[in-house]
């Protein structure tokens, strides 16, 4: 697989939605994991990332402005021991949940499917982050419908042991703008992690469209520690 600018992939797409990057620092030593939020709507464009334990969650910048929460208010990062769960929707709470009660990643997610939002039927797409003694591993998810119907569930889940240093991978809801809004395709783009957290965060928020973009999460996790540093960007803040 080709190894893609992520900056440049943002530029290029003016809706990619949601989207979720996992991956390691050039050096090898950090554990990488972006998440960003879009919106076309006032009532998702009415958000903003707040921390919350150590993870985030998401409030109305507006709350008098605030329409139908069900599925732009969710935790999107929570902290389950050595694992660091990054989701797109309140599956996060789902993924929680089993592997507390020994399930894995993928059967903590067979409960759920695609958001019910006809007629996008927005993919759930997820992520963990697992550290232990020292070494790093992760994988990512998508939960989306056949081609638009809803009577059929596609389920996909991507593993990745041993990452190379200064690579990730790349998951985003949705292909490009459209009405409906087409549902990501394939396995999780191959991109460069590249500079210290500022530098990326800089990167990914700069890279995304100035009229669509919410919030970004940002965190570097220390592989042989599990210190983590976290950046949180919102448009509505700035």
């Amino acid at each position: 697989m080709q190894k893609k600018n992520l900056a440049e992939e943002l530029k290029n797409n003016a809706y990619p939605g949601r989207g979720i990057v996992i991956g390691k620092t050039p050096d090898g030593k950090k554990a990488v994991t972006a998440y960003f939020i879009m919106g076309r709507s006032a009532n998702s464009r009415n958000r903003i990332f707040v921390e919350d334990g150590e993870g985030i969650r998401t409030q109305a910048f507006d709350p008098s402005k605030l329409e139908d929460p069900s599925l732009i208010i969710y935790a999107p990062v929570r902290v389950l021991g050595n694992k660091t769960i990054v989701t797109n929707g309140d599956q996060t709470d789902t993924i929680y949940d089993g592997m507390d009660h020994q399930m894995t990643f993928e059967q903590s997610l067979r409960s759920r499917c695609f958001e019910p939002d006809a007629p996008n039927y927005t993919p759930r797409i997820s992520g963990i982050l697992h550290l232990e003694g020292g070494s790093y591993n992760y994988a990512m998810s998508i939960l989306k419908s056949d081609g638009g119907d809803p009577s059929s569930c596609l389920r996909f889940t991507f593993a990745y042991e041993n990452p190379k240093a200064g690579e990730g991978r790349f998951i985003h809801t949705y292909q490009g703008d459209g009405n409906p809004l087409p549902s990501f395709e394939g396995e999780p783009e191959l991109v460069g992690i590249e500079g210290d957290i500022d530098s990326f965060t800089e990167t990914v928020w700069n890279g995304l469209n100035e009229e669509n973009k919410v919030s970004l999460f940002v965190r570097f996790i220390d592989i042989a520690t599990g210190e983590y540093e976290t950046r949180i960007v919102n448009k509505n803040c700035q």
